[in-house]
């Protein structure tokens, strides 16, 4: 219900804002030079001062761009915030007035900060005066104005009457309080009574910290006193700094200028030179296992595996035999991971039919057993790599989102800018050899931070993440803050390299870093960072332990929050960590090109899902969110069978003895499972579980 009241918000106001946009577009006619233009007037006006305007000032500035100046003032100044207003107005006392009193009555505001209790109170006004058709509110109301109504509506909001008294407009100031509920509900200073993400934020942090302070700060591997950890980031941000000081002038990739006070000019890394070897191997696969269907990759993983064993009905009673049960079920996962969908997996070789199908899907298939299902096929092809080939046990991971297009009934369903359309955004975590041990669908709006660290510590499966490969979305000031109590590395590459900026260490050393000078900013703020280090230390818990959302957690700590304290320490330490990493960043290419190069990967697995994903143009054709997860999760699965099946093959071949010793360094950097030109998704889905699959 807290979902839907802020999605209504939010529609509110931005459809009205398209609208509006669109009728004043035409009357924007941008006009350049504008100060030049005022000089000129302004110099042929004392020149004849008496003179006619069409005589003097028309032959100056002609009236064709006079008139053009007009309609670019009217349609970017107070005319647009007036129209704008009354759009807003009028879609919300025509249409939105009818559903939002009823969800304001059904649901109870709190809060935990006095500052925020002006919204409160002005929350129950308008609860008073819901049901009453008074246009104001009475003169003898309270109405509270400061910290509710912000400065777009705020000279809409209050009226002088017949008698010149100061009355406030009712519907008006309900959209004032709402746009506001919006934004503290957001960042969770008000909450609602019975809610689970948008609860009393006290509650998200672990109960028994302080019984068990020491393990979790042994858990997090944190120092319990706060100056040791102090000492130990200043250690660290001076030892990049004066490194990266110290080589810059010997580093040909990197430049400082003085350009728009302070900007790095790094140059693009070269590419990589060929595999000489890898065009060869995949010949060979493709010769030895031609046109191999997805759906006996599929099957032949679950045969050596068994993941199809985790997905059992909730019942304790199953009458449905594993013999009968298991075809169909991987049946089920082609066709929903494939999008293909139930009916056209219908097999009449084994007596299935769509109804069969249906009734699998309902039963034996829910999020928590595919995710068990994913594990078991992820930790089974960690085990079955030869370290030889494909190196020790990976610990960095890589992560990104990608867009898919969905039906927008729904509250998971958004449009999205960037990619033009509505649908949803399916969020990644593949470690280097292209494996993919997490995944999770969320809406465009969502936070990619969450995102990421929820991947990290909730990914399920034996490999450990000691570092996070993400692209400009997926990080920020706090969540390198995060990152560091939470024990890993947050790695990401860029994209406004130039902009970025170096935090001083501490105050008075103007004179250090000299060559950093240009591109050298005010010093880090300990003081908050002492005076909040075990808030930050319980927050983390709270992510550890899943106390709380990810996304709840970090919802509070926002721009919208600046005046939080926690929040203000976390950008402190923020700083000094993103310091830290951008003077390593910029003084190693070795580090860049990790960085490059594990991207590259989730950007092949975004590849791959087009492949495997074909039906319907990609769209996850259902209203229900459960729906799109399993789909999501059916996709994860079937992927990650083609690369247990791949890494088999790949090693099969690699043990021939024309290979032995033939594959360079630079083949094995190459070297990835995730190939798909020798797997055929289509035709007729045949399943003969009898037939397997040549492989040792």
């Amino acid at each position: 219900m807290v979902d839907l009241l802020i999605e209504t918000i939010h529609r509110v106001g931005a459809r009205a804002e398209r609208k509006v946009e669109r009728e004043l577009l035409d009357d924007l006619k941008r006009v350049s030079g504008k100060q030049n233009l005022l000089f000129e007037l302004a110099d042929a006006a004392l020149a004849e001062p008496d003179g006619v305007v069409r005589e003097v000032l028309f032959p100056v500035v002609g009236e064709k761009t006079l008139q053009n100046l007009v309609k670019e003032w009217k349609a970017t100044g107070p005319t647009y915030r007036v129209t704008l207003r009354a759009m807003i107005r009028s879609s919300y006392q025509g249409h939105y007035r009818r559903m939002v009193p009823k969800l304001l009555e059904a649901l109870d505001f709190r809060s935990n900060n006095d500052r925020h209790r002006p919204v409160i109170e002005a929350l129950e006004v308008v609860k008073r005066y819901a049901n009453t058709r008074k246009r104001c509110f009475p003169p003898e109301e309270d109405v509270p104005l400061d910290g509710v109504v912000r400065g777009l509506w705020h000279d809409a909001v209050v009226e002088t009457d017949a008698a010149e008294r100061e009355r406030v407009n009712r519907v008006t100031y309900e959209i004032a309080v709402l746009e506001t509920l919006r934004e503290r509900l957001r960042c969770k200073e008000i909450w609602v009574v019975g809610a689970d993400r948008y609860r009393n934020p006290d509650d998200d942090l672990p109960a028994d910290f302080d019984v068990r302070r020491q393990d979790h700060y042994d858990a997090l591997r944190l120092p319990l006193d706060v100056e040791e950890f102090i000492d130990g980031v200043k250690r660290e941000l001076h030892e990049a700094l004066q490194t990266l000081d110290a080589g810059l002038k010997h580093n040909p990739f990197v430049r400082i200028t003085k350009k728009g006070g302070g900007w790095i000019s790094l140059s693009p890394l070269d590419a990589c030179p060929e595999s000489p070897n890898l065009a060869g191997l995949k010949a060979e696969l493709n010769a030895a296992w031609p046109m191999t269907g997805l759906l006996d990759m599929v099957k032949e993983t679950d045969l050596r595996l068994g993941f199809t064993e985790v997905l059992r009905s909730p019942t304790t009673f199953e009458a449905m035999g594993r013999a009968v049960l298991q075809p169909r079920l991987l049946l089920c996962l082609h066709g929903i991971g494939t999008n293909a969908g139930l009916q056209r997996m219908a097999s009449l070789d084994w007596g299935t039919t769509a109804k069969d199908l249906a009734y699998v899907r309902r039963r034996y298939i829910s999020v928590e057993a595919m995710r068990r299902a994913i594990a078991i096929v992820t930790d089974g092809t960690l085990h079955a790599r030869n370290p030889a080939i494909w190196g020790e046990g990976m610990t960095a991971c890589a992560s990104d989102s990608k867009h898919y297009g969905a039906w927008d009934q729904n509250l998971t369903t958004q449009w999205h800018v960037r990619y033009g359309g509505r649908g949803v955004m399916i969020y990644w975590h593949v470690e280097r050899n292209s494996l993919c041990i997490h995944s999770q669908l969320k809406s465009p709006s969502s936070s990619e931070v969450a995102s990421m660290i929820e991947g990290v510590l909730r990914h399920c499966t034996e490999m450990e993440v000691d570092r996070q490969y993400v692209d400009s979305h997926g990080q920020s000031t706090v969540a390198f803050a995060f990152c560091r109590l939470l024990g890993f590395k947050l790695l990401p590459r860029l994209k406004a390299m130039h902009k970025q900026k170096l935090h001083r260490p501490e105050a008075g050393m103007a004179d250090a870093y000299e060559n950093l000078a240009d591109i050298m900013t005010k010093p880090i703020d300990w003081k908050p960072i002492r005076q909040q280090y075990e808030q930050m230390v319980k927050y983390a818990t709270a992510l550890r332990l899943g106390t709380a959302e990810t996304e709840s957690i970090l919802r509070r700590f926002t721009r919208k929050n600046v005046q939080h304290p926690t929040y203000k320490a976390l950008v402190e330490l923020g700083k000094a960590i993103k310091t830290i990493f951008l003077s390593r960043y910029l003084h190693s290419e070795a580090l860049r090109r990790e960085i490059n190069e594990g991207l590259n990967v989730v950007e092949q697995w975004n590849g791959a899902t087009d492949f495997v994903f074909f039906a319907r143009r990609g769209e996850l054709s259902s209203n229900r969110r459960e729906d799109h997860e399993i789909s999501v999760l059916a996709l994860h699965l079937i992927q990650n069978c083609m690369i247990y099946i791949n890494t088999l093959m790949i090693q099969q071949v690699l043990s021939r003895p024309h290979w032995q010793g033939r594959l360079t360094e630079r083949d094995l950097d190459a070297l990835a499972p995730l190939i798909w030109e020798h797997v055929n998704p289509y035709g007729r889905f045949e399943l003969d579980m009898t037939t397997r699959l040549d492989l040792q």
